[in-house]
């Protein structure tokens, strides 16, 4: 089931486009992504300005609401096309960027880096749930996170590689063609016009979104277990390198090799996802994935590399659940008019305890152990994982998707 699932949506033209995209630039970004923080490490010798460089990219999605409605506004495939293309351009500005004085110009363009990324998740989100079944969108996600994150087994060690050869500018580079190409991609989607908000969606403004994620039974839990959820991923994300340096004992390049991992497990769950979305209940498939993060993150403060391994693998297979699960819901629930704020407003919501806890992480880490940060932080996720299932509130459990139509009804 998972396999015929998968065969239909790759046939489909448009879905084929938008992961052919996200493969090419998903290359890019994470072999940037790694790189920033080793660049910055290398050229200041900080792990604090070295996950603040990751705070950086994060930062834009506080402002996710307001840019939603900018993908709401202009017409989404023209906006896919020229992010990606201006973002190519300034990469080739961290050319410049060879000594501790100059990193702020890194700085500047991360968070760049992330505005166009919220961005492009708005107006790919509507897109998508235009022109993807809704019995599908589980699986179009779940393999569309498989792309992206799959990347993390290549990508991070060849940036690392190139970083150590030729330096950082060579990586920017690289990604700076990854955005060139996928901006190629993007132009040759074929999409309906999409729909004219009508007065009252105008009038609501950016807050149109926060009215409908938070007015739903079904996205209102499973977004605030998304919030909580990617707060302790931002702190355990902060530590990444205190981990690598002080308990295993390796350079920061060694970060590539714990990103492969990650990759690895985000490979098995994006290939099972929408399979089990459409046989477990919302909450409970959620739950599971947070579950299997929350022990992952205790194990890594334990000193030994093939532990680590494993526990990179957990973390890459526990932390999309939710994001699979959130966004396919938003997908699924939302008129097209306000799926662009509604999306953004979710990744905000979701996303913005990231960033918060990126910067934060980057001072705990100089003031606590890691030793008791890590289990600390687990925790926390791990009791995220039963309120979100024993939750009596509201429905105890969502019903799955349903089986997908047979051939004859498609």
């Amino acid at each position: 089931m998972a396999g015929s699932a998968t065969v239909r949506v790759l046939r489909d033209r448009t879905a084929g486009l938008f992961l052919a995209a996200v493969v090419v630039s998903g290359f890019g970004s994470s072999a940037m992504s790694l790189a920033a923080g080793i660049w910055v490490k290398s050229l200041t010798g900080s792990d604090s300005l070295a996950a603040l460089a990751l705070f950086a990219v994060w930062l834009p999605v506080l402002f996710g609401p307001a840019l939603g409605a900018v993908a709401d506004r202009w017409p989404r495939k023209p906006l896919l096309v020229w992010s990606n293309v201006v973002m190519a351009l300034l990469l080739t500005t961290l050319t410049a960027v060879d000594s501790a004085g100059r990193i702020w110009i890194l700085f500047a363009v991360l968070v760049l880096y992330g505005t166009s990324f919220v961005l492009m998740d708005s107006a790919e989100s509507a897109l998508v749930a235009q022109a993807v079944d809704a019995r599908l969108l589980g699986d179009f996600n779940g393999v569309r996170m498989m792309a992206n994150e799959g990347m993390k087994l290549l990508a991070p060690l060849t940036g690392a590689a190139l970083y150590a050869r030729f330096g950082g500018a060579s990586v920017a580079l690289l990604d700076a063609v990854s955005f060139a190409l996928a901006a190629g991609l993007y132009g040759l989607l074929r999409v309906r016009k999409q729909d004219p908000a009508t007065v009252e969606d105008r009038e609501g403004g950016w807050a149109a979104g926060m009215r409908q994620v938070w007015g739903s039974p079904v996205l209102r839990p499973l977004v605030l277990a998304g919030s909580v959820t990617m707060l302790c991923a931002g702190l355990n994300g902060a530590t990444l390198y205190a981990v690598v340096d002080g308990r295993l004992g390796h350079s920061p390049s060694y970060a590539g090799v714990l990103s492969v991992a990650q990759g690895v497990g985000s490979i098995m769950i994006g290939l099972l996802a929408g399979p089990l979305l459409r046989r477990l209940p919302e909450r409970v498939f959620t739950a599971a994935g947070i579950a299997v993060f929350a022990v992952a993150v205790g194990l890594r403060a334990l000193p030994y590399d093939a532990v680590a391994l494993v526990a990179c693998g957990l973390i890459g297979a526990g932390l999309p659940c939710v994001l699979i699960a959130a966004m396919t819901a938003v997908q699924r629930e939302t008129p097209d008019a306000l799926l662009g704020r509604t999306a953004a407003t979710a990744g905000t919501l979701m996303f913005a305890p990231n960033a918060v806890a990126l910067g934060l992480g980057a001072g705990l880490v100089a003031l606590v152990d890691i030793r008791v940060l890590l289990p600390l932080v687990g925790a926390a996720a791990l009791l995220t994982a039963v309120l979100l299932v024993t939750d009596r509130r509201g429905r105890l459990t969502d019903a799955p998707t349903g089986p997908l139509p047979s051939s004859t009804e498609a």
